[in-house]
């Protein structure tokens, strides 16, 4: 396997962890960018800063998240910190769950302010649609 962090593959796992679909995520990017185009991204193994900049902001994770983040290296570590037993002791691990728990609460939170901006940008889109019509109807009179 690669030593080289996948950074197309670490911006889809922080937008699925923030639940946000692909067709939001090319909306906050601009009219230049489609589900397509962000499935494609999703698949490169180097992003360049700029947009790993961009696309942090709009998923609000660190931009270093999305280029350092190694699932392989996540998974050593906490298979040795369980697993390691050389030193004769049973090893029962202390873990302070607060910081994590504010830190999922915070991702709640995320997940439902971005949930609602996705149904005000619909209900948005649907008043377009009904302002296009009304539109159509002086216009033909």
């Amino acid at each position: 396997m690669s030593d080289k962090i996948h950074h197309g593959r670490n911006i889809k796992r922080f937008r699925e962890m923030m639940g946000i679909k692909q067709e939001a995520l090319a909306f906050e990017l601009g009219e230049d960018w489609s589900q397509k185009k962000i499935s494609l991204l999703e698949q490169k193994e180097e992003v360049e800063e700029n947009l790993i900049r961009q696309v942090a902001e709009i998923l609000k994770v660190p931009a270093e998240a999305i280029k350092s983040f190694d699932e392989d290296q996540v998974v050593n570590i906490i298979s040795n910190t369980f697993n390691d037993q050389s030193n004769g002791y049973n090893y029962y691990p202390t873990f302070n769950i607060n910081p994590l728990e504010k830190w999922l609460e915070s991702l709640e939170e995320i997940k439902r302010l971005n949930e609602e901006k996705i149904v005000l940008y619909e209900r948005m889109l649907k008043e377009k649609d009904e302002m296009m019509e009304i539109l159509k109807k002086i216009l033909e009179k």
